[in-house]
């Protein structure tokens, strides 16, 4: 049996919660639209860069917001360039990932990143190697919208109750439990347990170790 699992990128593979927090702040700036609070940007984590700026600016234009996606994209590209970007695997992600890798599951990714952020950030860890279905915002309506996860399984050849994402947002959730794939939820991202299982989560787990024993269902 061919089993795929599919991760969300921040905030479960990868803590890049200070650049996304400090990039958001300085485009908003540069749109002349007030500072979001950071707790909503967190909150608002793994959702495509449009459909967040309508939570975080309800109220700006979408000239406005069109400005705020923009320079949002430019100073990422900086610090991505410059070398002074920052996204750090959890610890324990990159040799679990390799795990499953070795043990045969296939692996891939759903996320709000673009196609560009996404391959920089698996390539600058050595694990790019390891996914074979990438699946981003660039092509894709948001998340909780099936249409990433739907993708996945198809370009893995998997069905869905062969399948599991793991994702630390209510989005992830949603979106799993709309493409009929088992989620398990992670506490170390940006949204609560208690959110995680009341959108759909089978679990929860606290550690690498948990979430190892929860995918392969010793646990």
């Amino acid at each position: 049996m061919t089993r795929l699992v599919v991760f969300d990128c921040d905030g479960t593979l990868v803590d890049g919660q200070a650049a996304i927090c400090d990039t958001m702040e300085q485009a908003f700036a540069m749109a002349g639209l007030p500072t979001p609070d950071r707790h909503a940007v967190r909150r608002m984590v793994g959702l495509s860069l449009p459909y967040a700026l309508r939570e975080l600016a309800p109220h700006a234009s979408d000239e406005e917001r069109t400005r705020v996606v923009e320079a949002y994209k430019d100073g990422y590209r900086s610090l991505r360039v410059s070398g002074a970007l920052q996204e750090p695997l959890y610890e324990g992600i990159g040799e679990l990932v390799a795990r499953l890798d070795a043990a045969g599951w296939l692996l891939g990714v759903a996320t709000g990143k673009s196609d560009r952020g996404l391959n920089a950030c698996l390539e600058s860890h050595g694990i790019r190697q390891l996914f074979v279905t990438l699946q981003t915002a660039d092509r894709h309506p948001s998340k909780p919208h099936p249409s990433m996860l739907e993708t996945a399984l198809a370009e893995a050849g998997v069905e869905p109750q062969d399948a599991i994402m793991i994702g630390d947002t209510s989005f992830d959730m949603e979106m799993a439990v709309a493409a009929g794939v088992r989620a398990i939820g992670v506490s170390w991202g940006y949204h609560e347990a208690h959110e995680l299982m009341a959108t759909g989560a089978s679990c929860v787990a606290d550690t690498i170790e948990q979430l190892e024993a929860f995918i392969l269902g010793t646990e």
